[in-house]
């Protein structure tokens, strides 16, 4: 039997966690990143770019894992979840006075969700297989 972690990320019957850990992890991008002076201090150790692909790629990461169905789904859901996602951050920060909003930054976040879907489409069932144990044969059967 797999590691209680590895069930944690691969089972399908922990898929709705993983969904609702992503929309979590969202909320606290939206509230950090809106809290004055936050993301000015965050940027002296990672640039926008940096910051913006690695959120956005863990966002779609865990997503992918957390939506049901075919892989042609996840990736297509998850990329169109992240690019609204994206979107809506943009859009809050562009109503703070010390934030603004950047089609850029957003270009960034579509730009992360489909680097990491694209392979994810490829390799998650692979991936599944292997941290789960399926299709190997126990021994002496």
């Amino acid at each position: 039997m797999p590691a209680p972690l590895t069930q944690l990320c691969f089972a399908d019957r922990h898929e709705r966690l993983r969904f609702r850990t992503a929309l979590f992890l969202y909320a606290l991008v939206i509230i950090i990143g809106d809290i004055p002076g936050a993301r000015a201090d965050v940027g002296q150790y990672a640039s926008g770019v940096v910051l913006h692909s690695f959120g956005y790629g863990v966002l779609t990461l865990i997503l992918f894992s957390g939506i049901a169905g075919g892989m042609g789904r996840r990736a297509v859901l998850a990329v169109l979840m992240v690019m609204a996602m994206g979107a809506l951050d943009e859009f809050i920060q562009s109503f703070l006075p010390y934030r603004r909003g950047a089609v850029s930054d957003w270009l960034v976040d579509i730009t992360a969700a489909a680097v990491v879907a694209l392979p994810l489409y490829f390799l998650w069932p692979k991936m599944v297989m292997a941290a789960l144990g399926q299709g190997r044969r126990q021994p002496g059967a």
